[in-house]
Order: structure tokens, then C-alpha cells, then sequence
């Protein structure tokens, strides 16, 4: 069990990157995954997030996936054969590649990744109204930057 430190919390001017990246970050993944379960895609959990995130899965070969996530390859394929169980995702032979697979969205694999888009578009309207357009497009801008980056790699 971890050991909490004592005290309270740190102030967010306090906090490192690491945190005020991923505490964010991990809210809207909790988000997706509520929005979508509401909108009856089940089943779905924090985990499988590394596979819908960004760019997505669909056309890609599971080691591609795992590198992306920056976990085992084993790891991977447990969270795919799940998401098969579920019906949102199928593996096959990659066309031209001898035994390479490639993972496809099943239709209804489609449908939650959109309703993904859908809820992230909504997230940023809110974003955009809680920091103000012209914050918001600042955030947006310096985390693009730090994407296109070195840093980032």
C-alpha cells in the first residue's frame, strides 16, 4: 500500500508537470468512459483507453499500439482480446505482411470512437468557457508546441 505523505495537499503552483498533465488527463479519460457507458457502449474501462486514445487503433498493428501506450506488447494484446469480447475491435492478417496482424474497429467499435470525438469536442467547449477563448487557445497552442516538440518524444 502506498504511503500518503502528511499534510495537506500541494497547491497547484507547487505541483509539477508530470501532475498538472495528468491529473486533467486522466479526468477526461474518466469522463469517456462514463459518457460512453450512458450512451450504451459498455464494458469499457480506463485501461482501453490506451488503445481509443489518439490516433486510434483501427489499421494499426498491436505492437504499434503497445509502443504508443509505452506498455508490453502482452499487455497490449490482453486489452485488445477484451475489447474483441466486447465487440469493438477485431484483429486480421495485414494485408501483404505474411503472419502481421492489424487491428479494425468492428462497426460498433466506429460508433464509440466517434461518440469519443463527440464528447472531447464537448470537453473543450467547456474548457473554452471556464479559462476564456483567448486562455484557452493559448493552452491549446503551448501544449501543441510541446507535442510537435523534442520534448514530447
Amino acid at each position: 500500500m502506498p504511503v500518503l505523505p502528511k499534510g495537506p495537499p500541494p497547491q497547484t503552483g507547487e505541483m509539477l508537470i508530470g501532475a498538472l498533465l495528468r491529473v486533467p488527463a486522466q479526468a477526461i479519460h474518466r469522463r469517456i468512459i462514463h459518457e460512453l457507458d450512458a450512451a450504451g457502449f459498455d464494458g469499457l474501462s480506463m485501461p482501453h483507453m490506451a488503445v481509443l486514445q489518439f490516433p486510434g487503433p483501427d489499421g494499426v498493428r498491436p505492437s504499434l499500439l503497445a509502443e504508443r501506450a509505452g506498455m508490453s506488447k502482452q499487455a497490449m494484446n490482453q486489452l485488445l482480446r477484451s475489447l474483441e469480447g466486447l465487440g469493438y475491435v477485431v484483429r486480421a492478417d495485414a494485408p501483404d505482411e505474411g503472419r502481421a496482424r492489424i487491428v479494425r474497429f468492428t462497426r460498433r467499435g466506429r460508433a464509440a470512437y466517434a461518440k469519443v470525438h463527440d464528447i472531447l469536442r464537448d470537453i473543450e467547449r467547456e474548457w473554452r468557457a471556464e479559462l476564456g477563448p483567448g486562455d484557452f487557445a493559448r493552452l491549446k497552442a503551448l501544449l501543441s508546441r510541446v507535442w510537435e516538440s523534442p520534448l514530447a518524444r
